[in-house]
């Protein structure tokens, strides 16, 4: 009998999304605990940050961060595996879900806190989560509270007026280079999710319940809203198909997105952390790009490096990233 866990999280979160996502599809019995103020007792008794998802085993081990959570859960629950044995595809996979963690909650975070419209759903909704039995003019007070901290917090994904156009640009670039990937398969690597799908449609599920971008996906990209939704509870549908046949729609994502923003960007960051500094200018795509310094996204670059460290001794794998631009970064 597979043992029963608890995942606190919240519907807004993507990375709560993404370890739920995860435990549907590898079928693992799980209550989940949308967090709220009557659960903080019981979530802090667990937590050593105040940050979801918080994932509880039936013997009270706690575990926190979405990707080290699914990391010792495959352990677990090997099967259906969600990193290739195909070395290739499995650090790929990595690189996309690293980006996907790392810069794509810029797209979401922007959108959600930029816009009033999105100010005020996001806010409501959330005050609503934590106060699920208040009465609705409490909700709006507290809504109207939550907003205007997230607002205030937009500098720490490097969202500002002067980098606003860059975010947004990304976003309608993804959209556009995975709605092209999706239009015959219902995964990214084929027919199965990897590691990257859940990383990656978690972030843009969050945007789709959002008004702004959730317009532009209907609009613009139908398949990639569909590939959110069906990662809420995805499903083992075949195999995974070779680079040769994914590459065509796959590699624009690579070069245009993981090389031309999200590695340099990572990079500089990094760099900047080392300096001591506390904020950085790093020029992506011909534009300056302006945030504070972040310790978690440095070590998690340190951990892609060293992935790519143990992986680069395949000659194909260097070949696709240094076509791509990516190998620069990661050495």
């Amino acid at each position: 009998m597979k043992e029963q866990y608890r995942i606190f999280g919240v519907e807004l979160s993507p990375y709560s999304v993404k370890v739920r996502s995860y435990f549907r599809y590898k079928n693992i019995p799980h209550e989940w605990i949308a967090r709220s103020e009557d659960d903080m007792a019981e979530f802090s008794k667990f937590a050593k940050l105040p940050l979801v998802p918080l994932v509880v085993s039936a013997r009270g081990d706690a575990m926190q961060d979405s990707t080290p959570i699914i990391e010792a859960m495959e352990e677990l629950h090997p099967e259906p595996a969600i990193v290739p044995h195909e070395p290739i595809l499995a650090f790929i996979s990595a690189l996309i879900e690293e980006y996907a963690d790392e810069w794509c909650n810029k797209h979401m975070f922007h959108y959600r806190w930029w816009y009033v419209p999105d100010q005020k759903s996001a806010g409501e909704r959330l005050a609503r989560g934590m106060r699920p039995n208040a009465a609705d003019v409490e909700v709006q007070a507290m809504g109207e509270m939550i907003r205007d901290r997230m607002v205030r917090r937009l500098s720490l994904v490097g969202s500002s007026p002067q980098t606003r156009d860059q975010i947004e640009a990304s976003f309608k670039r993804l959209l556009e280079i995975l709605e092209s990937h999706f239009a015959h398969r219902p995964y990214l690597f084929g027919k199965r999710p990897l590691l990257a799908d859940f990383g990656l449609a978690a972030q843009l599920y969050e945007c789709w319940t959002d008004p702004t971008p959730h317009r532009l996906m209907a609009a613009h990209a139908p398949n990639v809203a569909a590939w959110a939704e069906r990662m809420l509870d995805p499903k083992l549908e075949g195999q995974i198909e070779t680079w040769e046949k994914l590459a065509p729609t796959l590699t624009p994502l690579l070069s245009e997105e993981i090389a031309g923003l999200f590695l340099p960007w990572s990079a500089a960051n990094a760099a900047a952390l080392k300096r001591g500094e506390e904020k950085f200018t790093v020029t992506l795509q011909g534009k300056p790009f302006t945030q504070e310094t972040q310790k978690y996204h440095a070590r998690s670059l340190a951990v892609l490096r060293a992935r790519y460290g143990a992986a680069k001794q395949h000659p194909a794998l260097i070949e696709i990233l240094t076509a791509a631009g990516c190998h620069i970064y990661l050495d």
